[in-house]
C-alpha cells in the first residue's frame, strides 16, 4: 500500500470563513417609536425632553442600532440628536435595524483585512456556515481580495467552485 497524501493540505490554499468576521459583541437597539406621540408623530418639545431624561448609560461603549419601527416621518435632526446623546456615553450610533447593523459591522470587519497577506495566494471563501451570512459579505470579500489573489474560489478546499484566476502577466 502507498502512503496517503493529503493533497488539500499541500496545495497552499487559504480558507477564509466569513463567519469569523461577524461582530462578536452585543448590538443594542434604540427605537424612536416609543418617543413618538401616539406612536406616530414626533413633537419636538416632547421628544427633546424625553431623550434628555432618558438613561443613556445602558449604551455606554456599545454599538447601537438606531431606527424607528413605526411608519412615521422622522426629521433628520432627530437622528442627529440621538447620535449626540449616544456620543456622550461613547456609544457608536449606526443607522438601521439590528440585523442591518450586523451586516454593516461585518462589512467593516472585512474591509479591515490586510489584503497584502493574500498577495498571489490561492483563497477559498468557505461556503458552509453555522449561521447564514448576507450576500453582501461575499461581494465585499471579493472586492477586497480580487486585486491581490492568484485564485479566488468558493466552497471547501476539497470541493471548490472557481470564481477568479489571475491572468498570466
Amino acid at each position: 500500500m502507498g502512503v496517503i497524501v493529503n493533497k488539500v493540505a499541500q496545495s497552499g490554499i487559504i480558507t477564509l470563513d466569513l463567519e469569523n468576521f461577524k461582530y462578536k459583541e452585543e448590538i443594542l437597539s434604540f427605537d424612536l417609536e416609543p418617543f413618538l406621540f401616539k406612536g406616530m408623530i414626533l413633537r419636538e418639545k416632547d421628544f427633546r425632553q424625553a431623550v434628555k431624561e432618558f438613561d443613556w448609560s445602558i449604551y455606554e461603549n456599545k454599538k447601537v442600532a438606531v431606527f424607528c419601527s413605526a411608519d412615521a416621518i422622522i426629521p433628520m435632526w432627530a437622528y442627529m440628536l440621538i447620535t449626540t446623546y449616544l456620543n456622550g456615553v461613547n456609544g457608536k450610533a449606526i443607522f438601521g435595524k439590528p440585523e442591518e447593523v450586523e451586516e454593516v459591522l461585518l462589512k467593516e470587519n472585512i474591509q479591515a483585512i490586510n489584503e497584502e497577506e493574500y498577495q498571489d495566494k490561492r483563497v477559498v471563501i468557505k461556503g458552509c456556515s453555522d449561521k447564514p451570512l448576507p450576500e453582501s459579505a461575499y461581494v465585499e470579500i471579493s472586492k477586497k481580495l480580487l486585486p491581490v489573489v492568484k485564485t479566488l474560489m468558493f466552497g471547501e478546499p476539497c470541493s471548490t467552485v472557481p470564481v477568479y484566476k489571475q491572468k498570466k502577466k
